[in-house]
């Protein structure tokens, strides 16, 4: 284990926040997974609020009429994180997990097939754009004022990201490469991003039909009623707004943590070379790569 600087460790070739729960991630191999267990794997900036959300409203009445006041974060909670001293292990079925985790890391009774895994999936080009803007969030005193140096981390930092970046991550190109070359070993639904935003319904039907869970018409409607990017930022147990507030984030406001999630932001970012520059590293490391991306609104 090594303290890379920023509150980040790097352990097992991966990089966490310094509070993660490290004996949980060497256990992770003894984890006992439940049949009806669903994991939420997203790489950083990529959705993981939204499905932490859609999730929610899929599988609590409670959550979907709102006579329930619990913030997703607690529905979904992360599995290498203990934000809220959640006790995981034993908490009711159905259990629901976030994680950033690389499948290398991943607990292995998920290999059974039986627990259900969505990996949701984002263009990179604006996972890097909305990461850029996290990092100024959480760090207001010490911005990031250029795109060029965390532009090259991005694309080659060799999973070694430093100080710059200061979130737990892994290569991107690493990270999803990894998770569908061994999509054999899990039951596991790629759901992309865009798609979401461009079909919510449907994508919202795919998923529960994945889940084995059937929902009347009047229940769908709900879920994308709430689930949509609007209404979510004004959901403060949508939308992490308690979460920042008790990290004492100076520049916190409700909602802030959900900036536009739009599809093609990175153009409004990227300089013609930064862009060239990305393709011809996308291309190099996701040669033959089969899942497709929508780089715009139009794509």
């Amino acid at each position: 284990m090594n303290n890379i600087g920023r509150n980040l460790v790097n352990f097992k070739g991966y990089n966490f926040r310094y509070n993660f729960d490290k004996a949980r991630i060497e256990n992770a191999d003894n984890f006992e997974i439940r049949e009806d267990d669903v994991f939420v794997i997203t790489y950083p900036k990529s959705g993981t609020i939204w499905m932490q959300q859609i999730l929610s409203l899929i599988y609590f009445e409670g959550h979907r009429n709102r006579t329930e006041n619990v913030d997703t974060i607690d529905r979904v909670p992360f599995f290498e994180y203990s934000y809220r001293g959640t006790d995981i292990e034993n908490r009711p079925s159905p259990r629901l997990f976030a994680s950033h985790l690389p499948y290398y890391l991943a607990p292995k009774g998920l290999k059974n097939k039986k627990a259900k895994v969505i990996y949701v999936y984002r263009n990179p080009k604006d996972v890097l754009v909305s990461m850029l803007h996290f990092i100024n969030l959480i760090n207001p005193h010490e911005p990031i004022n250029t795109i060029e140096h965390f532009l090259e981390k991005f694309l080659d930092g060799n999973g070694n990201y430093d100080n710059l970046l200061r979130i737990p991550a892994s290569l991107w190109f690493d990270h999803i490469r990894g998770w569908y070359e061994h999509r054999h070993d899990f039951n596991i639904l790629f759901q992309m991003y865009e798609q979401m935003k461009k079909d919510l319904r449907g994508s919202v039907l795919q998923i529960s039909r994945f889940l084995g869970k059937e929902l009347s018409e009047e229940d769908v409607d709900d879920i994308v009623n709430q689930a949509t990017f609007e209404n979510m930022k004004s959901i403060p147990q949508a939308n992490y707004a308690h979460v920042l507030s008790q990290l004492r984030i100076p520049s916190h406001k409700e909602g802030l943590h959900m900036r536009k999630g739009t599809i093609g932001d990175w153009k409004h970012h990227l300089t013609v070379a930064q862009n060239e520059k990305f393709d011809r590293m996308f291309q190099t490391k996701m040669k033959d790569f089969p899942l497709k991306f929508i780089w715009d609104i139009n794509g």
